[in-house]
């Protein structure tokens, strides 16, 4: 039996496989979002790049025009948090997941006293102003509030008005207007087509998620859904045949069968060196619970779970340090802080993965600097 230790090698390289980090395919953003379900996207930047990552040739441009085309959609979802999904997905996902969000909000809606009666009002509101095709600001939004007499002065409450009109699915994101999001009307962003319900939508979601994150495990895959234990157990047991299980370390990891393009390939010791240049809530390691298993052991004792949601290093699947990237002059100087020494041949694998980041922002790479390295 091979040991623990190499088990996790193993899930290591299936996940940058599955992950279409070691093996970008795709060609438009909307099918890595279709890959993964959904993409974490709070960071609107940094899910570009995200994307960016997984696509044969990308640029930050052309993902941003895909945005604002409706190529790709952004809006609450899962957890939730800010999401990239596509078109044809965000209804079905909304009447799985919106269910339990709106549940979980419920104690900060009576908090600000945002029952059922205002939030039909609100939603009225907002979809007249938005019929048409007139997507709107946040700003533009609140005063049509204000204007049929609820209350949106305050952050907070104007926030959670805005998810609750995702939730029941009046909005969606608009194109963007210079630097704003706009939010533009669900019914004329997307068109209405049949949708996945119950079981059949429980088992798409399960798919997506251990076919693009896999190996994972059940409380992985609760974490990033936003689903109860049960479900996420009932979802399981709805693939059947097209999972597979994996024990590591007395834990079962399951991966899919069924979209598992080609087996990953482990490279030889002689080989260079992979590097990525992950964003803040890359799926690499926003989408597990447990993410100890992707450290380099090396860093455990320098870096915290929490701090692997930022800017991240990974060479050969494993995380090793941070980054950050200044843009300065239409030059872009990117900063490593590794969390362990490098060798020369990883160094040459993060600069090949800078410049590749510098690529996708059509600037050139002004400088490589590695902090600490000593």
């Amino acid at each position: 039996m091979p040991t623990d230790n190499h088990m996790t090698t193993a899930l290591v390289s299936e996940r940058l496989h599955n992950q279409k980090l070691s093996s970008p395919t795709f060609k438009q953003p909307v099918d890595v979002v279709r890959w993964f379900g959904a993409v974490q996207a709070q960071d609107f930047h940094g899910a570009k790049w995200a994307l960016g990552l997984r696509m044969r040739k990308a640029t930050n441009a052309s993902i941003e025009e895909a945005f604002n085309r409706g190529e790709i959609l952004r809006t609450h979802l899962l957890r939730p948090t800010w999401h990239f999904v596509a078109p044809e997905d965000i209804r079905w996902m909304l009447q799985l997941t919106g269910p339990r969000i709106k549940a979980s909000c419920a104690a900060v809606y009576r908090q600000y006293e945002l029952d059922e009666a205002l939030c039909k009002r609100s939603n009225r509101a907002i979809a007249k102003a938005l019929t048409g095709g007139k997507p709107l600001i946040r700003a533009e939004l609140r005063e049509v509030l204000k204007r049929v007499g609820v209350v949106a002065d305050d952050t907070v409450r104007f926030a959670y008005i805005l998810l609750r009109a995702e939730l029941d699915g009046i909005v969606c994101s608009g194109p963007r207007r210079g630097n704003q999001f706009t939010y533009a009307l669900l019914d004329e962003r997307v068109a209405v087509s049949k949708q996945l319900t119950g079981d059949e939508a429980l088992a798409e979601l399960t798919r997506r998620y251990f076919a693009s994150h896999g190996p994972a495990s059940l409380t992985d895959f609760v974490w990033w859904s936003g689903l109860t234990t049960n479900e996420a157990r009932r979802g399981i047991a709805l693939l059947d045949r097209e999972i597979k299980a994996t024990q590591i370390d007395e834990a079962t990891y399951w991966s899919s069968l069924a979209r598992t393009n080609s087996t990953p390939k482990t490279k030889p010791s002689s080989s260079s060196s992979e590097s990525h240049l992950l964003p803040a809530y890359d799926e690499y390691n926003v989408a597990y619970k447990n993410r100890q298993h992707v450290f380099d052991q090396r860093a455990v004792s320098q870096m915290t779970a929490w701090g692997a949601l930022g800017p991240t290093v990974i060479v050969d699947g494993r995380l090793v340090g941070i980054w950050k990237g200044t843009l300065n002059r239409n030059a872009i100087a990117v900063e490593v802080t590794p969390a362990i020494a490098l060798t020369k041949r990883d160094q040459t694998a993060v600069m090949k993965a800078a410049e590749r980041y510098a690529a996708f922002l059509n600037v050139p790479l002004a400088k490589l600097t590695f902090r600490n390295t000593d």
